[in-house]
């Protein structure tokens, strides 16, 4: 039995050139009906042709449930999502998106620190206008930009409260994030969204830093191996019955699609979480950069998933 693809059918009401090759899309309901509600940096797969499917977060904020609203930088080297929104998408055309998923598990109490690189910024300006919207400023903003940053009028009073400090790179040095984050090591929560040698030095930050504090989102898919070295392995389809042997040179989602098992792909690097699958019996082995801790114990990432026993059962 294939997995169901979760689709909801909106139109684009509105796009904006925010200059510095950036566009912003807002999407709502045909019949301006809510649409399905979201955490605050949720994110969204966005369908855009046959076998074109991008993932983009949410900057609006979940109370805001009759739009979903999503920038997009162009991306003159990238895999075509963005030149396609940029020179194809005109308003009034049809686009059907994915249930908005994942998102941000804010520190309603401590601290909350979000360290933006570019465009990365808009999970955490969805996440700064939930908490002003509850009368909360237990947050700072830390965004590095190249010349003027896109989307400062989403969380002009953050800005204008100083709880946001803009690192303008053409002029000034790029902030120094075991500085930013050293303050908070005992409490608080932080997260980031950048480049990659923004993300890893992150990473290497709070890496003593138990899970549930921190939080990283990525927009481009680390290289994947060419090829996994797990052995052979049996995989059961508990749902439809069906049965298979993974190896190596196919891979997971490889032999899912050869059983024609429709699971939703996006990244295709383990970050978006479009794939994520119940599993029984494995254990899987993980090399996702979506699921938290205790949702291991469940689900799967089949997009870079493997077994690290004999027989992997999913719920499909």
């Amino acid at each position: 039995m294939a997995k169901a693809i979760k689709t909801v059918s909106t139109v684009v009401f509105r796009i904006e050139d925010l200059g510095n090759d950036t566009k912003r899309f807002t999407l709502v309901d045909q019949d301006d009906w809510e649409l399905p509600p979201f955490r605050p940096g949720a994110h969204i797969d966005v369908h855009l042709d046959p076998g074109l499917v991008r993932t983009y977060s949410l900057c609006n904020e979940p109370d805001d449930n009759r739009r979903y609203v999503f920038a997009v930088k162009r991306e003159r080297e990238g895999r075509g999502g963005s030149q396609f929104l940029h020179d194809r998408v005109e308003v009034g055309q049809p686009m059907s998106v994915s249930l908005p998923r994942g998102g941000i598990a804010l520190d309603p109490k401590g601290m909350n620190v979000f360290v933006a690189g570019g465009i990365g910024v808009t999970p955490f300006i969805s996440a700064i206008r939930h908490l002003d919207r509850r009368g909360r400023s237990n947050y700072v903003l830390h965004w590095a930009s190249r010349g003027r940053p896109v989307l400062p009028d989403m969380i002009a009073s953050a800005i204008e409260a100083g709880r946001v400090r803009v690192y303008d790179t053409t002029r000034q040095a790029k902030p120094t994030i075991r500085e930013i984050v050293g303050d908070f090591t005992g409490d608080g929560f932080a997260a980031c969204c950048g480049p990659d040698p923004m993300l890893l030095a992150f990473e290497e930050a709070v890496a003593s830093w138990p899970e549930g504090r921190k939080h990283i989102e990525m927009f481009i898919p680390p290289k994947l191996v060419a090829k996994s070295d797990v052995p052979p392995y049996e995989l059961f389809l508990s749902a439809s019955k069906r049965h298979a042997t993974v190896t190596p040179e196919i891979g997971l989602l490889g032999t899912l699609e050869a059983m024609g098992i429709d699971v939703p792909v996006s990244c295709g690097g383990g970050i978006c979480g479009a794939c994520r699958t119940r599993w029984t019996e494995g254990p899987p082995i993980h090399r996702d950069r979506v699921l938290l801790p205790e949702e291991r114990h469940n689900e799967v990432i089949v997009c870079v998933g493997d077994c690290a026993g004999s027989k992997l059962v999913l719920d499909l």
